[in-house]
C-alpha cells in the first residue's frame, strides 16, 4: 500500500532519516517505534508531506506522492495525527471536525453570494458526517463544548475525529497514547482495531510498548534515523539490536 525506497532527509549537517526503505501492508497495522531522536516523526513528515525528502521515492497505491504538498497527500486517502493536537480551542468539537474536509465551497466567498444553497446542503452533510464520527468515538456529549475543555485523551480522540472526515485508506497516528489515562486509551484502542477491521490501515508512532505489542502487526524499529529491523512482536521484543538501541547494551 504505502512504499519508501531509500528516503533520507537532511537538515544542514543533520541526517534525521537515513536510507530508509519499507512496505506497509494493505489492512495491517504497523508499529514505528525507536528511542527519542531516532528519526520517527520525521519520517512521518516526510511521508505526509510536510517535508521533501532529500533522497528516495514514496509510492502510495501505485502513485509517487514525494513531494507533494500534504492536501494533495490527503486527498490521495492519506490522513494524519499529531503529537501535540492543536485544535481550535474556542470552536466547539464538532465545529472542529466539519473543518477537515477538503473542498468546501464556503471556503471561496464569491460562493457564499451566488451558491448559498449548494453551501447549505454541503454543510449539512459535513455536520451529519461529522455527528456520525463523534458518535463512533463516544465524543457526542461534548460536541458543543469548546475544543479547550478536552482532556489529553479526548483530544487524541478528537484528531482521529478529523482524520476520519476525510475517508482515508491510511492512517498515520503519530503517539496516539501519549498523556491518556489507561480508561481513554484503551477507548481509543478499540477505535483503531474497529476502524482497522472496516478497512483502514494504520501506521503508528508510538511509545507506549504494551500498546504496541498487543496492537501492531508487524513493529518497524528505527534507532539513529535508520532502519533497524522489522518483524512480529515476538522477535522485537527479544532482539538484541533493539534491547541495545532503547537501553545501551543493559537487559
Amino acid at each position: 500500500m504505502l512504499e519508501l525506497k531509500g528516503i533520507s532527509k537532511t537538515f544542514g549537517g543533520l541526517r534525521a532519516v537515513d536510507d530508509v526503505s519499507l512496505s506497509i501492508t494493505r489492512g495491517a497495522i504497523t508499529g514505528l517505534i525507536g528511542p527519542n531522536g531516532a528519526g520517527k516523526t520525521t519520517l512521518f513528515n516526510t511521508i505526509a508531506g510536510a517535508y521533501a525528502p532529500t533522497r528516495g521515492t514514496i509510492h502510495f497505491e501505485g502513485q509517487p506522492i514525494e513531494g507533494k504538498a500534504p492536501y494533495q497527500i490527503y486527498r490521495m486517502g492519506i490522513a494524519r495525527t499529531f503529537q501535540i493536537p492543536r485544535p481550535f480551542g474556542a470552536l466547539s468539537v464538532l465545529e472542529n471536525v466539519m473543518l477537515a474536509p477538503l473542498g468546501q465551497l464556503g471556503e471561496q466567498f464569491w460562493n457564499n453570494l451566488f451558491r448559498p444553497g449548494r453551501i447549505r446542503t454541503q454543510e449539512r452533510t459535513n455536520r451529519d458526517k461529522a455527528v456520525e464520527v463523534l458518535d463512533f468515538l463516544n465524543l457526542t456529549h461534548l460536541a458543543d463544548e469548546p475544543a479547550r475543555s478536552l482532556s489529553g485523551g479526548q483530544l487524541k480522540l478528537l484528531e482521529l475525529g478529523r482524520a476520519l472526515m476525510s475517508d482515508p485508506r491510511l492512517i498515520l497516528l503519530d503517539e496516539p497514547g501519549a498523556g491518556v489515562n489507561p480508561t481513554l486509551l484503551g477507548q481509543i484502542t478499540e477505535r483503531i482495531v474497529e476502524l482497522n477491521r472496516r478497512g483502514i490501515s494504520f501506521l503508528i508512532i508510538e511509545h507506549n510498548m504494551d500498546m504496541v505489542m498487543n496492537l501492531c502487526r508487524p513493529i518497524v524499529v528505527m534507532a539513529a534515523g535508520r532502519l533497524l529491523m522489522q518483524g512480529e512482536p515476538q522477535a522485537v521484543r527479544s532482539d538484541p539490536r533493539v534491547l541495545d538501541a532503547y537501553l545501551g547494551g543493559v537487559t
